[in-house]
Order: C-alpha cells, then sequence, then structure tokens
C-alpha cells in the first residue's frame, strides 16, 4: 500500500509499520524525516518530480510502500481487560470518512473499531492519508455480522449506545462503564437490526434545515461527550 505525504510519513516512521520501501524526491530537505529514516535504516529510492507524480499527484516529496493493514479480531477484544471503549462503524462508505473517525478515536483514545467486512470502506491509501497517519496507532477489528458482535459485546458487559435521530438527547445519556459507540452510515443511518440491537440511542439536537450530521462530525462530537463523562 502507498501512502503519501510527510505528516502520515512521520507517524509510520514512528511507529512499528513495516516499511518495505521508501521513496524521496531528489534533494528532499526534511531533516525531520530524513533522521527518522536514517534511525530505522531503511533504504531510500530517489526519483525525479515526474516520476513521483505518476505513483502519486499528492506526494509532497515522499511516499512509503507499507505492508497493507492487518485487522484485529473479536478474540483481541475479548482477550483485552483494559478495553472499555469501542466504537463500531455500521457500514460507512467514504475512505475520508473513515480516516478522520480513526483520528479522532486515536486522539480519544478509544481501544478498538469495528467495520463489517463487507459492504463498507475498508483501510486503504485514502484512509491511511486522511488520518495522517493515525491509523498505525488504532486497533481496527473486522467481522462478518455487526449484529452478532453487538450481541457477542453485550455478553461481555458492554453497553450498546446507537446514534441516530429520533433518539434520547445524547447530553442524558449515561456513558460510564464499558461502552460501545455505533455510527451509522452516510445516506441511512444505523441499520433497523443493529438499531433494535442498540440499549439505547442518543441523537444529537438539529437546529438547521439540513437534517443530518456528517458521519465522521456525529463521531467526534459523540466520543468527546464519552470522553468527557468517564
Amino acid at each position: 500500500m502507498l501512502v503519501c505525504g510527510k505528516n502520515v510519513a512521520r507517524e509510520i516512521l514512528q511507529s512499528n509499520t513495516v516499511i518495505k520501501n521508501i521513496y524521496l524526491i531528489e534533494n528532499f530537505k526534511n531533516e525531520e524525516l530524513l533522521k527518522l529514516i536514517n534511525k530505522r535504516k531503511l533504504n531510500i529510492t530517489y526519483k525525479t518530480m515526474s516520476e513521483m507524480d505518476k505513483m502519486s499527484n499528492n506526494h509532497q516529496g515522499i511516499i512509503l510502500n507499507v505492508e497493507d493493514y492487518k485487522y484485529y479480531t473479536f478474540n483481541d477484544i475479548k482477550n483485552d481487560p483494559s478495553s472499555n471503549f469501542i466504537v463500531i462503524l455500521d457500514h460507512i462508505e467514504d475512505p475520508r470518512n473513515f480516516g478522520a473517525i480513526i483520528r479522532t478515536c486515536e486522539c480519544a483514545g478509544v481501544d478498538y473499531i469495528v467495520i463489517p467486512n463487507k459492504r463498507g470502506v475498508e483501510v486503504n491509501e485514502t484512509v491511511m492519508k486522511t488520518s495522517s497517519g493515525a491509523l498505525a496507532n488504532v486497533k481496527i477489528v473486522e467481522v462478518s455480522n455487526l449484529y452478532n458482535t453487538i450481541i457477542r459485546l453485550k455478553e461481555l458487559n458492554y453497553w450498546i449506545i446507537g446514534t441516530d435521530a429520533d433518539g434520547k438527547d445524547y447530553t442524558s445519556v449515561d456513558y460510564k462503564g464499558k461502552v460501545v459507540l455505533v455510527i451509522g452510515s452516510e445516506g441511512s443511518g444505523l441499520k433497523q437490526i443493529i438499531r433494535k440491537s442498540c440499549d439505547i440511542v442518543a441523537s444529537l439536537p438539529l437546529k438547521g434545515k439540513v437534517n443530518s450530521l456528517n458521519a465522521s462530525t456525529a463521531a467526534g462530537i459523540m466520543i468527546y461527550e464519552i470522553l468527557k463523562t468517564r
């Protein structure tokens, strides 16, 4: 997987992500990144501007070829006694939304993000770029069935909080304990079976003429509301 840009490169170089190759534009002069590259003893391939442009149209002079993301499993959650805050994404489709949510989750200390393995966005170059490298520090679990996963999380004593219209005011919900926050897709929100499986559904107030918030914006508000009350 090719990832580009100085901010993403910085985060990846400081993580344990496996880097297969690194490409720099001729006369690359970012001393901070060069020191990180040298620290990891990585081989550099220098390329001309035109060669870099053929690889990516927004490279900022640096491109990393990294190992594809390795998803975690439900057993990782099950066997993690310290986990108490999980975010489930119910078929998010826009990789930029996904990347933004990953970044917020990393900043807020969310333990795991759970996504379905079908009909939703997966980790790719755009997700890595949008997350500004936060993906390297986030545990993402891919599952075959979100409903079954929620039932299993209930058995582990997680409180399942959905986000959708016509729910309870989000400021009046009790977020203490082991919490799972479920964010619906950009177009249709929570699927009906997922909504019914939630212990409670929280709603954000909408005072304007637009009838919904961007998924990553809604996720950010809810995540920090949970963080504030814990």
